[in-house]
């Protein structure tokens, strides 16, 4: 698509938009009840696609992107009537007799730019929100992920006339051209270099925004952790698509005392899981390009690793690693990996621990292995970060209940269920005053009404 075709199609959705042809809420649902079908009818198609593009087996296809997504569907279609009702809140005794309530809208045209690990799922579950509140959405899939993208633009050009929801392919040239356009509303996934760039160009409009972006997510696993556990939840955490997730562990904070054991069963738990030999492990995914298979690989400092290290060129593999005696200052610890690297630090205190975290950008999620209730408190009130999990690692984000996103350096605002609703809506707040009753003392001249106020009082 190009320049002009882009700016046609933002302007053919404002139009449409305007005709009110979003707002009922029945036909929003009836949009998510034919997304849920043709998203069951294309399963096969779509794991085919991921697994083109990052090596996903099927089963962690269906637990990581369609099976979330379907999730959030039938999530949003159980709750919308709800979720779009007017909501009435209390009115001041000075407001006597109106009501006053918050009524949800839609922005109007939004931009959805997805990135290439989670291909799908983070183009579809957006998109989800948006349509549920009642927005038009141009989806922008990533270019590094071609086949998932075609399967994308496939199901939503059958589900949805173009006005509505449209697909824009294509790399840095559509993205360059969609953020020059005027959205009003736009949500993007990706680094937080790109994040940068998509801000700067949001403000050119005062486009509202939410960035989803990532970081390095510690993993403090403390002395009274359950050290198998540990490792087992850790492993699944960190490897799941080769490392290649925003809220992964980046690098394991581990108490002195405990360290060794840790790694003992780590370096179990990668065998148990994957086996001797994951690189001919069916079920291994693969690095999504060479580009980052290299940047991936010089990050592997040799002499500090444990375990692993192995690597494939023509696989774009490379084997779940461990990596020991790791500090602050290696390279490994000065961006996010995004790989199957894990790297482990030690401590002596938890204060060290806090303070540590405290000095770095924050993270998009945290992870504490702990059964110690104080430490457990501290961390989770003491330490800025997205979100997280207390003795397990992914899982905060598989629920609509609860709302995910990043903080500070790793992101704004949040979606998934409620909260995603609510992202992609305008709360206006309304006073629908009644006409048979009008108090004067708000009218001038104010002098005679306090006059006679302070009459009544004082008499």
């Amino acid at each position: 698509m190009n320049k002009n075709e882009i700016k046609e199609l933002v302007l053919t959705q404002r139009k449409y938009f305007r005709t009110g042809a979003t707002l009922p809420v029945e036909l929003r649902l009836k949009a998510l009840l034919k997304l849920k079908a043709c998203i069951l009818k294309y399963e096969n198609e779509i794991h085919s696609a991921l697994k083109a593009d990052l090596g996903k087996s099927g089963l962690e296809s269906y637990m990581c992107e369609t099976g979330m997504t379907l999730s959030e569907l039938s999530y949003m279609i159980k709750h919308i009537f709800s979720f779009a009702r007017e909501k009435t809140v209390l009115t001041p005794l000075a407001q006597f007799h109106s009501r006053s309530y918050k009524k949800p809208s839609p922005y109007g045209v939004v931009l959805i730019m997805s990135p290439w690990n989670y291909p799908f799922m983070l183009a579809m579950e957006p998109l989800v929100d948006a349509i549920a509140a009642g927005n038009t959405a141009v989806v922008k899939p990533s270019a590094y992920s071609p086949h998932t993208g075609e399967v994308i633009r496939k199901i939503i050009e059958e589900c949805f006339e173009k006005e509505h929801v449209s697909v824009v392919m294509g790399g840095r040239a559509e993205n360059t051209c969609l953020l020059s356009e005027h959205f009003d509303y736009i949500f993007f996934t990706g680094s937080q270099a790109v994040g940068k760039e998509v801000m700067r160009k949001a403000a050119e409009h005062l486009t509202p925004v939410t960035l989803e972006l990532g970081g390095k997510s510690p993993c403090i696993v403390d002395k009274t952790a359950n050290i198998k556990l540990a490792a087992k939840r850790i492993v699944f955490g960190k490897y799941l698509n080769c490392g290649q997730t925003c809220v992964a562990p980046d690098y394991v904070y581990c108490d002195r005392a405990v360290k060794d054991k840790l790694i003992a069963a780590i370096k179990q738990q990668i065998k148990k899981q994957y086996s001797s030999s994951p690189l001919s492990n069916k079920n291994y995914g693969k690095i999504i390009n060479e580009k980052h298979f290299d940047r991936i690989l010089g990050l592997i400092d040799s002499s500090k690793t444990v375990y692993g290290g192995k690597h494939s060129r023509s696989t774009l593999q490379i084997e779940p690693t461990v990596m020991d005696r790791v500090t602050f200052s290696d390279p490994v610890m000065q961006e996010e990996i995004f790989g199957p690297v894990l790297p482990v630090l030690i401590y002596d205190t938890l204060d060290e621990v806090i303070a540590n975290i405290n000095s770095m950008p924050h993270p998009l999620a945290l992870y504490l292995f702990s059964s110690s209730s104080n430490a457990k408190k501290r961390v989770t009130s003491q330490c800025s970060f997205g979100g997280g999990c207390v003795n397990d690692t992914i899982i905060h984000l598989a629920t609509s209940e609860m709302g995910f996103g990043g903080f500070g350096e790793s992101g704004m605002g949040a979606y998934h269920g409620k909260t995603g609703f609510d992202t992609f809506s305008h709360y206006k707040s309304i006073v629908d005053k009644k006409t048979w009753l009008d108090l004067p003392m708000r009218y001038q001249p104010y002098r005679k009404i306090y006059d006679r106020l302070i009459h009544i009082f004082l008499k």
